[in-house]
Protein backbone atom coordinates (compact mmCIF):
# COMPACT_ATOMS: atom_id res chain seq x y z
CA UNK A 1 0.00 0.00 0.00
CA UNK A 2 1.11 3.44 -0.97
CA UNK A 3 1.66 6.08 1.66
CA UNK A 4 -1.39 7.69 2.97
CA UNK A 5 -1.97 11.57 2.77
CA UNK A 6 -5.65 12.48 3.42
CA UNK A 7 -7.80 9.86 5.23
CA UNK A 8 -12.02 9.92 5.43
CA UNK A 9 -13.72 8.65 8.27
CA UNK A 10 -17.39 9.35 9.40
CA UNK A 11 -20.38 8.00 11.28
CA UNK A 12 -18.24 6.74 14.38
CA UNK A 13 -21.20 6.88 16.66
CA UNK A 14 -19.04 7.51 19.56
CA UNK A 15 -21.40 7.08 23.00
CA UNK A 16 -23.24 4.06 21.68
CA UNK A 17 -22.18 0.80 22.11
CA UNK A 18 -22.13 -0.23 18.32
CA UNK A 19 -19.02 2.36 18.05
CA UNK A 20 -16.16 0.28 16.67
CA UNK A 21 -13.45 2.52 18.63
CA UNK A 22 -10.39 -0.09 19.14
CA UNK A 23 -10.59 -1.24 15.50
CA UNK A 24 -10.68 2.72 14.04
CA UNK A 25 -7.78 3.40 16.64
CA UNK A 26 -5.83 0.31 14.91
CA UNK A 27 -6.66 1.76 11.48
CA UNK A 28 -5.41 5.56 12.47
CA UNK A 29 -2.70 4.13 13.97
CA UNK A 30 -0.94 1.90 11.02
CA UNK A 31 -2.00 4.60 8.01
CA UNK A 32 -0.77 7.69 9.60
CA UNK A 33 -2.31 9.73 7.65
CA UNK A 34 -1.04 13.60 7.63
CA UNK A 35 -4.67 14.99 6.82
CA UNK A 36 -7.80 14.02 8.68
CA UNK A 37 -11.72 14.26 8.05
CA UNK A 38 -14.13 13.39 10.31
CA UNK A 39 -17.28 13.60 7.57
CA UNK A 40 -20.04 14.06 10.73
CA UNK A 41 -21.55 11.41 13.18
CA UNK A 42 -18.38 11.31 15.38
CA UNK A 43 -20.65 11.79 18.34
CA UNK A 44 -23.54 10.27 18.48
CA UNK A 45 -24.70 13.27 20.69
CA UNK A 46 -28.59 12.28 19.90
CA UNK A 47 -28.20 9.12 21.06
CA UNK A 48 -26.34 10.10 23.98
CA UNK A 49 -29.16 12.29 25.78
CA UNK A 50 -30.89 8.89 26.10
CA UNK A 51 -28.00 6.50 27.39
CA UNK A 52 -23.94 7.29 27.42
CA UNK A 53 -21.86 4.50 26.38
CA UNK A 54 -18.36 5.76 26.27
CA UNK A 55 -16.32 2.93 27.81
CA UNK A 56 -12.40 3.07 27.80
CA UNK A 57 -11.23 2.04 24.24
CA UNK A 58 -14.16 5.31 22.88
CA UNK A 59 -12.44 7.56 25.58
CA UNK A 60 -8.80 6.65 23.92
CA UNK A 61 -10.17 6.98 20.56
CA UNK A 62 -10.93 10.62 21.80
CA UNK A 63 -7.38 11.37 23.15
CA UNK A 64 -5.98 9.81 19.97
CA UNK A 65 -7.55 12.56 17.48
CA UNK A 66 -6.10 15.19 20.06
CA UNK A 67 -2.54 13.93 20.30
CA UNK A 68 -2.99 12.87 16.27
CA UNK A 69 -3.41 16.91 16.05
CA UNK A 70 -0.79 17.56 18.25
CA UNK A 71 1.41 15.68 16.41
CA UNK A 72 0.65 18.07 13.15
CA UNK A 73 -2.18 16.22 11.66
CA UNK A 74 -4.76 18.68 10.06
CA UNK A 75 -8.27 17.45 11.36
CA UNK A 76 -11.43 18.83 9.67
CA UNK A 77 -14.63 17.94 11.49
CA UNK A 78 -17.89 18.50 10.07
CA UNK A 79 -20.62 17.24 12.26
CA UNK A 80 -23.50 15.51 11.19
CA UNK A 81 -27.02 14.95 12.09
CA UNK A 82 -25.96 13.18 15.04
CA UNK A 83 -23.46 15.62 16.16
CA UNK A 84 -25.56 18.57 14.83
CA UNK A 85 -24.98 20.86 17.91
CA UNK A 86 -21.68 21.12 17.22
CA UNK A 87 -22.49 23.28 14.11
CA UNK A 88 -23.43 25.95 15.82
CA UNK A 89 -19.36 26.60 16.38
CA UNK A 90 -18.51 25.57 12.73
CA UNK A 91 -15.45 28.29 12.29
CA UNK A 92 -13.39 27.47 15.80
CA UNK A 93 -10.15 26.48 14.97
CA UNK A 94 -7.98 24.76 17.73
CA UNK A 95 -4.48 24.39 16.31
CA UNK A 96 -4.46 21.53 13.48
CA UNK A 97 -8.27 21.05 14.48
CA UNK A 98 -11.28 22.73 12.48
CA UNK A 99 -14.89 22.44 12.69
CA UNK A 100 -16.49 23.30 9.15
CA UNK A 101 -19.87 23.02 7.63
CA UNK A 102 -18.44 21.53 4.34
CA UNK A 103 -15.03 21.62 2.89
CA UNK A 104 -13.89 21.45 -0.57
CA UNK A 105 -11.08 19.17 -1.07
CA UNK A 106 -8.53 19.19 -3.64
CA UNK A 107 -6.55 15.74 -4.24
CA UNK A 108 -2.89 15.43 -5.55
CA UNK A 109 -3.60 14.94 -8.83
CA UNK A 110 -5.57 18.49 -8.62
CA UNK A 111 -9.50 16.84 -8.66
CA UNK A 112 -12.19 19.16 -6.38
CA UNK A 113 -14.68 17.21 -4.50
CA UNK A 114 -17.41 18.51 -1.85
CA UNK A 115 -16.94 17.31 1.26
CA UNK A 116 -20.36 16.66 3.67
CA UNK A 117 -21.60 14.46 5.92
CA UNK A 118 -24.83 13.84 3.59
CA UNK A 119 -27.29 14.29 5.73
CA UNK A 120 -28.62 17.28 3.80
CA UNK A 121 -29.51 15.62 1.22
CA UNK A 122 -32.51 13.46 2.78
CA UNK A 123 -34.96 15.79 1.37
CA UNK A 124 -33.92 14.56 -2.09
CA UNK A 125 -34.42 10.97 -1.70
CA UNK A 126 -38.29 9.94 -2.74
CA UNK A 127 -38.93 7.17 -0.09
CA UNK A 128 -42.26 7.14 1.33
CA UNK A 129 -41.71 8.52 4.82
CA UNK A 130 -43.54 5.25 6.25
CA UNK A 131 -40.62 3.15 5.20
CA UNK A 132 -37.88 5.33 6.45
CA UNK A 133 -39.50 5.30 9.92
CA UNK A 134 -39.49 1.69 9.31
CA UNK A 135 -35.97 1.47 8.22
CA UNK A 136 -34.89 3.43 10.85
CA UNK A 137 -36.82 0.95 13.94
CA UNK A 138 -35.20 -2.10 11.50
CA UNK A 139 -31.44 -0.12 11.54
CA UNK A 140 -31.83 -0.14 15.45
CA UNK A 141 -32.40 -3.84 15.16
CA UNK A 142 -30.17 -4.40 12.69
CA UNK A 143 -27.19 -2.71 14.74
CA UNK A 144 -28.55 -5.53 17.88
CA UNK A 145 -28.03 -8.53 15.85
CA UNK A 146 -24.63 -7.23 14.49
CA UNK A 147 -23.68 -6.60 17.99
CA UNK A 148 -24.45 -9.74 19.65
CA UNK A 149 -23.58 -11.70 16.55
CA UNK A 150 -19.80 -10.25 16.83
CA UNK A 151 -19.90 -10.99 20.23
CA UNK A 152 -20.01 -14.73 19.42
CA UNK A 153 -17.46 -14.52 17.32
CA UNK A 154 -14.80 -12.39 19.23
CA UNK A 155 -15.86 -15.69 22.19
CA UNK A 156 -15.07 -17.83 19.38
CA UNK A 157 -11.87 -15.68 18.24
CA UNK A 158 -12.87 -15.56 14.87
CA UNK A 159 -12.80 -11.49 13.37
CA UNK A 160 -15.52 -8.94 13.33
CA UNK A 161 -17.35 -9.09 10.15
CA UNK A 162 -20.65 -7.29 9.31
CA UNK A 163 -23.90 -9.01 9.96
CA UNK A 164 -25.85 -5.66 9.35
CA UNK A 165 -23.86 -5.40 5.85
CA UNK A 166 -24.93 -8.84 4.48
CA UNK A 167 -29.04 -8.30 5.48
CA UNK A 168 -29.21 -4.97 3.88
CA UNK A 169 -27.86 -5.66 0.40
CA UNK A 170 -30.52 -7.97 0.30
CA UNK A 171 -33.85 -5.50 0.65
CA UNK A 172 -33.98 -3.32 -3.08
CA UNK A 173 -36.00 -0.46 -0.71
CA UNK A 174 -32.43 -0.07 1.05
CA UNK A 175 -30.84 0.06 -2.47
CA UNK A 176 -33.21 2.63 -4.04
CA UNK A 177 -32.76 4.59 -1.41
CA UNK A 178 -28.73 4.83 -2.01
CA UNK A 179 -29.25 5.09 -5.71
CA UNK A 180 -31.85 8.21 -4.94
CA UNK A 181 -28.90 9.53 -2.16
CA UNK A 182 -25.52 9.36 -4.72
CA UNK A 183 -27.90 10.97 -7.48
CA UNK A 184 -28.42 13.59 -4.99
CA UNK A 185 -24.72 14.37 -4.27
CA UNK A 186 -23.59 14.25 -7.47
CA UNK A 187 -25.96 16.72 -8.88
CA UNK A 188 -24.93 19.18 -5.62
CA UNK A 189 -21.32 18.45 -6.44
CA UNK A 190 -21.66 19.00 -10.22
CA UNK A 191 -23.88 22.08 -9.73
CA UNK A 192 -21.09 23.78 -8.21
CA UNK A 193 -18.92 22.90 -10.81
CA UNK A 194 -16.81 19.96 -9.00
CA UNK A 195 -15.07 16.85 -9.77
CA UNK A 196 -16.81 14.40 -7.10
CA UNK A 197 -18.52 14.59 -3.95
CA UNK A 198 -17.29 12.46 -0.62
CA UNK A 199 -19.47 12.03 2.24
CA UNK A 200 -20.42 9.49 5.01
CA UNK A 201 -24.19 9.33 6.03
CA UNK A 202 -26.19 6.05 4.36
CA UNK A 203 -23.33 3.50 6.27
CA UNK A 204 -22.55 2.25 2.51
CA UNK A 205 -19.02 2.25 1.72
CA UNK A 206 -18.54 2.81 -2.12
CA UNK A 207 -17.57 4.72 -5.70
CA UNK A 208 -20.12 5.62 -7.88
CA UNK A 209 -19.58 8.07 -11.50
CA UNK A 210 -22.65 9.19 -12.50
CA UNK A 211 -22.63 12.08 -15.87
CA UNK A 212 -18.72 13.07 -15.43
CA UNK A 213 -19.31 12.68 -11.41
CA UNK A 214 -17.39 10.74 -8.71
CA UNK A 215 -19.22 9.91 -5.84
CA UNK A 216 -17.34 8.39 -3.39
CA UNK A 217 -18.76 7.25 0.15
CA UNK A 218 -16.21 6.36 3.48
CA UNK A 219 -18.85 4.09 5.08
CA UNK A 220 -19.08 4.08 9.04
CA UNK A 221 -17.43 2.83 11.84
CA UNK A 222 -20.61 0.46 13.61
CA UNK A 223 -21.43 -1.93 10.94
CA UNK A 224 -18.67 -2.18 8.07
CA UNK A 225 -15.80 -0.46 9.77
CA UNK A 226 -14.54 1.61 6.73
CA UNK A 227 -12.59 4.35 5.09
CA UNK A 228 -12.16 6.71 2.26
CA UNK A 229 -8.19 7.55 2.04
CA UNK A 230 -6.03 9.26 -0.51
CA UNK A 231 -2.81 8.46 -1.62
CA UNK A 232 -0.06 10.44 -1.95
CA UNK A 233 -0.37 10.24 -6.03
CA UNK A 234 -4.02 11.23 -5.50
CA UNK A 235 -5.51 7.41 -6.10
CA UNK A 236 -8.51 6.72 -4.19
CA UNK A 237 -9.13 3.85 -2.35
CA UNK A 238 -11.92 1.87 0.30
CA UNK A 239 -10.19 0.07 3.27
CA UNK A 240 -11.86 -2.37 5.13
CA UNK A 241 -10.76 -3.37 8.54
CA UNK A 242 -9.32 -5.68 9.73
CA UNK A 243 -8.94 -7.37 6.82
CA UNK A 244 -7.08 -4.46 5.21
CA UNK A 245 -9.57 -5.34 1.88
CA UNK A 246 -8.16 -2.46 -0.45
CA UNK A 247 -10.74 -1.27 -3.14
CA UNK A 248 -9.45 1.42 -5.62
CA UNK A 249 -11.26 4.01 -7.51
CA UNK A 250 -11.54 2.19 -10.55
CA UNK A 251 -9.41 3.22 -13.90
CA UNK A 252 -11.75 4.05 -15.58
CA UNK A 253 -13.32 6.39 -13.47
CA UNK A 254 -9.78 7.58 -12.44
CA UNK A 255 -8.91 8.55 -16.24
CA UNK A 256 -12.51 10.66 -16.65
CA UNK A 257 -12.18 12.23 -13.86
CA UNK A 258 -8.52 13.26 -15.02
CA UNK A 259 -9.42 14.20 -18.39
CA UNK A 260 -11.82 16.69 -17.30
CA UNK A 261 -9.47 18.20 -14.54
CA UNK A 262 -6.93 18.40 -17.69
CA UNK A 263 -9.63 20.29 -20.71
Amino acid sequence: MQNIHTMFISDVHLGTPDCQAKLLSEALTQLAPKKLYLVGDIIDLAAMRKKAVLPQDQQLLIGQFWQMAKDGCEIIYIPGNHDAPMRKICGLKLGKLQIRRKAIHKTRDGRRFLVSHGDEFDGHVRIHPLMLLLGDQGHQLLLWLNRSYNKLRQWLNMPYRSLAAMIKQRFSTAQRYIEHFQQAACTEASRQSLDGYIGGHIHQAGFTHLKGTLYCNDGDWVEHCTALVETDNGTLQLLEWPTMKVISEPAALMQITADLVHT
